[in-house]
């Protein structure tokens, strides 16, 4: 893998009392989180994975439903499919264990519990971008 690749992923955040900015911490629906505790956010967490891992439900309808970062917009995904050569993300652009764990997953895996300062996350990855210059010309060796 190159240190220049760039991804792009999709997760489920879940907030928890340890979590950074508490000032943001709401749910779905705009109510307040407050009483999360990081087992309840785990265990909440590993559910979903289940039901996405069953075929019960998807990823972008859970991450709709339950995900506390704004990206539930967009069923969790991280940037808009439209410029996906510009919402991507390469090394040192997020917190380390997203990071390494995104790194490690092949497109369309998911990952287990990831920790952050954020919260605990579910994440997929959804895609690896290509450079402009090889959308233009795919036949040039770069």
């Amino acid at each position: 893998m190159s240190s220049s690749e760039k991804v792009r992923a999709s997760h489920i955040l879940i907030k928890h009392q340890g979590s950074r900015r508490k000032s943001s911490w709401k749910d779905p629906d705009g109510r307040v989180i407050s009483a999360t505790t990081r087992e309840e956010a785990v265990a909440q967490l590993q559910a979903l994975r289940r039901d996405i891992l069953s075929g019960d439900a998807s990823f972008k309808d859970l991450a709709s439903q339950h995900s506390h970062c704004n990206s539930a917009k967009r069923g969790g995904d991280l940037g808009p499919s439209l410029i996906s050569l510009i919402c991507s993300f390469g090394r040192g652009q997020m917190q380390k264990p997203f990071e390494e764990a995104t790194f490690a997953l092949k497109i369309g895996e998911m990952s287990d519990i990831v920790d952050t300062d954020s919260g605990v996350h579910i994440i997929m990855r959804t895609g690896t971008a290509v450079k402009f210059r090889q959308i233009l010309n795919p036949y040039r060796t770069l």
